[in-house]
């Protein structure tokens, strides 16, 4: 792009108003490499941009790459279903089809449908629904989520490795924040059949909890929480008694057996109250010993919504109003979890102790 047109892009980002969590009312289409995109600027400064494509991504980008760009819009609007739906078609090719429901678009192998959308769609609504019964006000996504699910492992790494998605050894799906998509493989299919249905069944659990979490306010995708936090309520959703609360009503239901397992057997001989603050103060755990912070997470996380349920929900609250696109530093994780649980975190280990013994 030449100097004049940089200057102009440039100061149009700069003069605008600031952006906050939620799309402004306006969209643009510009040129980034071979790309056009269009969507909405969330935030922005002479160095980078955010902006929301209509499809949910998220794009960054300097405004020095961007090109060709004028205002379209004075309000966000997603693609429509039709359009998302010719999208994924020409992004994967034959051999899949689209299936749509309330809130989502499911891309499959054919002949695939009764499988694969209305479990997403399901789990949607369980989550809404776990959520507003306690206090909760969430809101619908401003596009429809979308679900990818691989004809086998094969497939699934290709289409990982080609946008940098999380596709190693032991993945079994992932979702995406910068994507807002969910992508994950049939594990009883192909040749070679790595898995079991209940494991796939049990991934697209785990994966939707993310993607709706990120896309109803419980999470914000501009400014995200600690991983434990999403960690936590993703390996909640994973017992019977929190994703399907209509046939299994009883405490016992919710407890996520192989988390309890891993905790008690791993992490509860050794434990102690540092390990409860480095857990909150920091993602490291997740890198270097990833049972142990998963079953951690998972522990911390059902111990306050059994316990301390409306400091729980303050607390998520305080983790989704955070300012958008800026670094989460230990000190201020430490703060805001203390100003919701106290400080005293001998006493807190105490009774997370206590309760997990009993369960």
């Amino acid at each position: 792009m030449g100097p004049a047109l940089w200057l102009f892009c440039c100061g149009w980002f700069l003069s605008s108003p600031g952006a906050g969590a939620s799309p402004p009312g306006w969209m643009v289409k510009l040129r980034l490499g071979d790309r056009t995109i269009e969507g909405a600027p969330l935030a922005w400064d002479a160095n980078r941009v955010h902006l929301l494509g209509r499809d949910g991504r998220l794009w960054e980008f300097s405004p020095r790459e961007a090109a060709e760009y004028r205002r379209t819009s004075n309000r966000f609007r997603s693609y429509s279903v039709s359009q998302l739906r010719a999208m994924l078609l020409g992004e994967l090719g034959t051999g899949y089809e689209v299936t749509g429901t309330s809130h989502y678009l499911v891309a499959h192998p054919r002949g695939q449908r009764d499988r694969w959308a209305n479990r997403f769609e399901q789990l949607y609504r369980s989550f809404h629904q776990y959520f507003s019964v306690r206090g909760f006000r969430l809101h619908d996504p401003p596009f429809p989520l979308i679900g990818l699910v691989c004809a086998d492992r094969e497939q699934f790494q290709r289409y990982a490795a080609m946008r940098q998605g999380m596709a190693g050894p032991g993945v079994l799906g992932y979702y995406s924040v910068r994507s807002n998509r969910i992508v994950l493989y049939d594990q009883t299919a192909g040749p070679f059949p790595t898995g079991s249905w209940a494991d796939s069944a049990a991934t697209v659990i785990h994966e939707a909890t993310h993607q709706t979490a990120f896309n109803t306010g419980i999470h914000s995708r501009y400014a995200l929480p600690p991983t434990w936090v999403a960690e936590g309520l993703a390996t909640l959703f994973e017992a019977p008694g929190v994703y399907d609360c209509r046939y299994h009503r009883h405490r016992s239901d919710r407890i996520n057996r192989g988390r309890l397992q891993d905790f008690l057997g791993r992490v509860r001989p050794a434990h102690n109250p540092d390990l409860l603050r480095a857990l909150v103060c920091s993602d490291r755990l997740f890198r270097v010993d990833p049972a142990v912070a998963y079953a951690e997470a998972w522990a911390l996380t059902f111990f306050l919504v059994e316990t301390r349920p409306s400091d729980y929900a303050d607390y998520l609250s305080r983790t989704a109003a955070r300012p958008p696109f800026r670094p989460y530093p230990s000190d201020e994780r430490l703060a805001d979890f203390e100003a919701v649980f106290g400080s005293d975190w001998r006493m807190l280990e105490a009774r997370l102790l206590r309760f997990l013994d009993g369960v």
